[in-house]
Parts: structure tokens; sequence; C-alpha cells
């Protein structure tokens, strides 16, 4: 079994604060510290006692989406083992890209908040982001093959989310032909 993340969200006000930002996101597809502030009824100015601004916040919930990710995809992995043989390989690459299509569809807004231009690494919990990245070594055996299927896997849910496949048939197609190449 997949050692647990190595971080835990955060507690207390802070906690609600994350909690909140979320739902802002989620809904709103935009982040502000004025939604945040509205959405647990307070002053805006208030959050800065908490959180030392929107990208400490930002970072914050990239942690969440790291530690979501990287939770969904572990568990995905966990019943098969690593991907030292052929039909082994290509049964982790099938349950890792769908598992990570279906969680990243679920949770678009968060999915391009954490996934969009530069990490934040310096705001990162320690760990953080490599734990989240792992199960793509552990589907590929090899950390560059791992790295093209996290970018196959990646482009793939931004296309899919930014509906530039007109036929769900052709996307879902691709999806299966990207599977295949990886897990040879």
């Amino acid at each position: 079994m997949t050692a647990p993340a190595p971080w835990r969200p955060p507690g207390g006000r802070v906690g609600e604060i994350v909690a909140a930002a979320r739902r802002v996101l989620e809904r709103d597809g935009e982040l502000t510290m004025h939604a945040v502030a509205a959405e647990l009824g307070i002053r805006a100015p208030s959050l800065y006692k908490h959180v030392a601004g929107k990208a400490a916040l930002e970072a914050e919930l990239v942690a969440v989406a790291l530690a979501e990710m990287g939770a969904t995809l572990h568990a995905a992995l966990d019943a098969g083992g690593d991907g030292r043989d052929v039909d082994r390989r290509a049964a982790l690459v099938d349950r890792l890209l769908a598992a990570y299509r279906r969680h990243a569809l679920a949770h678009p807004a968060l999915y391009r908040l954490a996934t969009s231009g530069p990490l934040p690494r310096h705001l990162l919990p320690p760990g953080l982001e490599d734990w989240a990245g792992e199960p793509f070594l552990r589907a590929t055996g090899d950390p560059h093959r791992g790295r093209a299927l996290w970018a196959f896997a990646h482009g793939m849910v931004v296309l899919e989310l930014d509906r530039r496949f007109p036929d769900p048939a052709v996307l879902d197609r691709t999806w299966d032909e990207g599977a295949t190449a990886f897990a040879r």
C-alpha cells in the first residue's frame, strides 16, 4: 500500500478559509479574496490575519489538488503492483489515465489552478509534488516515460475541458490510443 500524502489539510480558521476558497473557485471558476470573504461572511481584510495573501491561499489550494489527485492515482494503482511486465503495465496505464481523467474533469477549476502557469514550489509542502506524481513512474517504470505520460494526460484533459474535440467518440479513442502507446 502506498504511503499517505506527506501533507495534511490545514485545520482551524485557515482550514475554513481554504474550504471557502475552494467553494468559490469551483462555483465561480476564479478566486478573489473578496469572494472568499463573502463566502465566510467576513470582510476581506480579516482574511489576512490567517493567510499571507492570494498567492498563499492559491498555494494551499494547489496542495489540496496535488494531495487529492495523488491519492486518487495511488489508489488506482495500489491493486496492480508495478509496471514491470507489459500486460501489467498496460492495465496500470489504463487505470491511471482513467482515474486522472475522471478526477480532473470532476474538479476543473481546481485542476486548472494546480496545473496552469508556474508551480509555486517554494510555497508547497516538501515532497508533495513528487508523491503526487509517483504513480506515473509506477505505471511506466521509467521517469522520462512517466513524465511523458503525465504530459499526455494533462494535454488531453485540457483539450477535453476546452471542448476542442468535436466528437466524444474521437476523444475516447484518442485516450485509448495514448494508453496503448504508453503501455508498450
